[in-house]
């Protein structure tokens, strides 16, 4: 099983700061994503450098925490967007074929520097995350083909690349056409507000969803004051795909596949940054699923990979941690 990942290629800076120094600094809402021009990254940098809240660096992007776990895991991966010609892109490149990525599908471009988000992390572990998507911007439908995907049994989709117009329809579209399935990462509730009509023309192509809480509220556009059940938003979701699954952070997860809904409880962990909390879970998850597990062992799999990344700063967790994982999914597929 192979599995291709298209999302924005990202060098993440991690920022460790108080709910004043977030509000004073960052406009929008706490714990969303929004876009910033280059001008906007310069601001942050300076207020951050001003207030002495000093980054730590990272490879990251949504769909590609998710691709790079698997990889970790031992599963054959590619990923698909595209970096700039420059040191951070070139990092990027390696970091990747470390870890036995296959980097055949990315592209690369002069016309921009290679992609950076800042992670404001907070005391409560929440992330408010500000892009500047530089060079991921720039992939163009017209560059991806059949080769892209060659041998490809899965693609993973962050809801991030909704953003450029014509990218997820056309990976989409070269999925199917190439026998493939699709999952695809809701994202952020900003997302799903924004590109509600493009998520709605694509729903046919997909065979799994993944939403965190905010994310299936907007999804299924609950008027305000609505309670929330979170099975029942697995379920209403699933009428549009194969498995539905709503994330709840420390309230575990609903699954809703094959006709059946599962809970699988969160492991309690003490939570340092819930930077790829989820997309730890997806690929823990997405490797169950892919290999014949149930969707119960899949979950608890997904459980385990995001108890581990949330007591680490960032998403990349250590080649021992990595290697326990390994050992403790292979005893989890064997029952």
């Amino acid at each position: 099983m192979k599995v291709a990942g298209l999302g924005s290629p990202i060098i993440d800076l991690m920022f460790q700061v108080d709910d004043a120094q977030l509000s004073a600094n960052v406009a929008g809402e706490k714990g969303g994503m929004n876009k910033i021009d280059d001008a906007e990254r310069r601001r942050l940098l300076a207020a951050m450098a001003k207030a002495g809240v000093i980054p730590a660096y990272a490879i990251g992007g949504s769909a590609f925490n998710t691709i790079a776990a698997l990889a970790n895991l031992g599963m054959p991966t590619r990923f698909i967007g595209k970096i700039g010609t420059d040191r951070d892109g070139e990092w990027f490149r390696c970091r990747y074929m470390e870890i036995g990525g296959d980097v055949s599908a990315l592209k690369t471009t002069a016309e921009s520097p290679t992609a950076n988000c800042f992670c404001f992390v907070t005391r409560d572990s929440q992330r408010t995350m500000r892009s500047h998507l530089g060079a991921s911007l720039l992939l163009r439908p017209d560059e991806l083909d059949e080769n892209d995907l060659e041998g490809i049994a899965h693609v993973h989709i962050e809801g991030f690349q909704f953003f450029m117009d014509g990218i997820v329809r056309r990976i989409a579209e070269l999925a199917k056409s190439c026998g493939a399935t699709v999952s695809l990462d809701l994202a952020s509730f900003e997302v799903v507000r924004r590109f509600r009509n493009e998520i709605e023309t694509l729903l046919p192509f997909l065979d799994i969803i993944f939403a965190n809480e905010d994310e299936a509220r907007e999804f299924l556009a609950l008027p305000a004051g609505t309670a929330f059940d979170p099975r029942q938003a697995a379920e209403t979701i699933a009428r549009h795909t194969a498995t539905a699954v709503v994330k709840g952070g420390a309230g575990g997860a609903w699954i809703r596949r094959n006709g059946r809904s599962v809970h699988v409880d969160a492991l309690p962990t003490p939570a340092v940054d819930t930077t790829g909390a989820g997309d730890f879970w997806q690929a823990g998850f997405l490797y169950g699923i892919l290999r014949g597990c149930s969707a119960e062992t899949s979950g608890n799999m997904g459980a385990l990979l995001a108890s581990k990344v949330v007591a680490v700063l960032g998403a990349e967790l250590p080649e021992h941690a990595w290697g326990e994982l390994r050992r403790a999914v292979c005893r989890m597929e064997r029952g």
